[in-house]
């Protein structure tokens, strides 16, 4: 037995280093290849295709979901252990603290790690109703907490801290010291006392079929399986484990010497198993986890430096401007859609080549990505960001039909403009229009100004970038409520 648990423990960690190092790779968006052989690993995370679901986006994302239950079904929290990246990299973070010399110096700080500790279990209820309260009200908001989308920002602001504003960049750095401390001193507390998916699917694995169990008999109570246990979910008091909080490690099994801890299928497994050995089951938490489940689908259903001065005007560095409805991707289908199905991971920001996608500061939209100009252009061969989104926010399109989607229209602003202000000829955004949606016509005075046809404009920000014009560009681009096809 314990031969065969050393093999399992062995392929967790190998699975989850590579779960791990693709993820970040991929988060990090620093290399080409990165989207198209590892977005996959982002569409097996489960939040994202939860939303994708709920969304109507794929059949994809729902098989996903059924597979990742059905695992836990089978043989517990192993999706926590390996395919997480934020449990991954608590797991580092406890490994780090449970060495021999830091456990001296986290004995300065709290208990001897690690003891078993009772879980809490109504803190942890009441973090998940306000997170789907959250998730249906203030979706944005929801995300800070979401495993895979607060790891993103993490990465995001460790390796691109440029990329975001000032106040998102700092508070995705207090997370990731706040949360790497906490599994320095007490293993996976977060996971098991804030993270919602960590709640549920922790109750979702009290029904596993394959668990690690106790078997009294052989048990000498030495505490080497304790000890090593970093949910802290074993008690030796009553020879139960805690399957709400076990995420299937094997540290404990693989450090007990005698045969005691055991995993597989207990001869006599009640679904209270962990739960202080009761045998009648625990209807009334099977009940209220339905009415949450019920709840969750029925609420989310109804639910920087580029300048360019073109020759004409001194090299100033371009503001962007106020756009009454912020520009979203084309295949996000509208505001509405891409608000209630991201995630804020941050991914899409990452592997957008020109640097359009930025994490959004504004509160209605907090952390979810919005498309600025003032650095880049959307081009119209790119589809990245539609083809690495896993919850369906941005759904894939082809490169011939993004040039069909009108995603906003872009305004001229007569007061900004050289043409106007400075009497000189230009035709930037005309020349460089994709569309030819912008034309040159006369003023009174003879002088060249942009037209622009609405019916051909994509909203790519193409003009808006090239113009010279500054601080703000004499032509903008506004988003639009819904996606138009031309």
């Amino acid at each position: 037995m314990k031969s065969k648990t050393h093999i399992l423990k062995l392929l967790r960690v190998v699975l989850a280093c590579a779960f791990f190092a693709g993820i970040t790779l991929l988060l990090s968006g620093m290399t080409e290849w990165a989207h198209r052989y590892l977005a996959w690993m982002a569409k097996l995370q489960f939040l994202p295709a939860v939303l994708s679901v709920v969304g109507g986006f794929t059949v994809l994302s729902l098989l996903v979901v059924i597979l990742i239950l059905g695992v836990i079904l089978l043989f517990g929290r192993i999706y926590c252990s390996v395919i997480c990246p934020l449990g991954v990299m608590q797991d580092l973070f406890s490994w780090w603290g449970n060495r021999r010399w830091q456990r001296k110096i986290s004995r300065r700080f709290g208990k001897n790690k690690w003891q078993y500790e009772k879980g809490h279990t109504g803190l942890r209820i009441s973090i998940f109703i306000i997170f789907v309260v959250l998730l249906v009200l203030w979706h944005p908001v929801a995300s800070i907490i979401a495993p895979y989308s607060a790891y993103g920002r993490m990465v995001q602001s460790l390796l691109a801290p440029m990329q975001e504003p000032l106040g998102l960049m700092v508070l995705s750095l207090i997370m990731f010291v706040g949360i790497g401390a906490w599994a320095f001193m007490h293993g996976r507390a977060w996971c098991n006392t804030v993270c919602p998916v960590g709640t549920a699917l922790g109750y979702v694995s009290k029904f596993a079929l394959f668990r690690p169990f106790i078997n009294a008999e052989k048990c000498t109570n030495c505490r080497a399986c304790e000890r090593n246990c970093k949910a802290q979910c074993i008690d030796l008091k009553t020879h139960t484990v805690d399957m709400t909080r076990c995420v299937d490690c094997f540290d404990c099994v693989n450090n007990c010497k005698f045969g005691a801890l055991q995993y597989g299928r207990p001869a006599h497994v009640s679904v209270d198993a962990g739960q202080g050995g009761a045998d009648k089951p625990d209807t009334s938490r099977r009940s209220f986890l339905a009415m949450l489940g019920a709840l969750t689908v029925t609420g989310i259903a109804h639910a920087q430096h580029k300048t360019t001065d073109g020759g004409l005007a001194i090299i100033e560095e371009k503001k962007v401007p106020a756009r009454s409805l912020p520009l979203k991707p084309a295949g996000s289908i509208s505001l509405r859609h891409f608000t209630q199905l991201c995630t804020s991971c941050q991914l899409c920001v990452s592997h957008c080549p020109q640097q359009v996608l930025r994490p959004s500061a504004d509160l209605s939209t907090l952390m979810q990505p919005e498309m600025q100009y003032d650095k880049g252009y959307c081009l119209t061969g790119c589809t990245r960001c539609a083809d690495i989104c896993p919850t369906g926010a941005i759904q894939h399109i082809d490169k011939g039909e993004k040039t069909t989607i009108q995603i906003g229209n872009a305004v001229w602003v007569r007061e900004n403009c050289v043409v106007e202000t400075d009497g000189v000829s230009c035709g930037n955004c005309a020349r460089h229009c994709p569309t030819g949606a912008i034309i040159m016509v006369e003023n009174d005075f003879g002088q060249l100004i942009p037209t622009i046809d609405t019916e051909k404009c994509i909203g790519c920000g193409h003009c808006e970038y090239v113009c010279p014009s500054r601080p703000f560009s004499a032509i903008y681009v506004e988003g639009h409520q819904t996606h138009r096809r031309i």
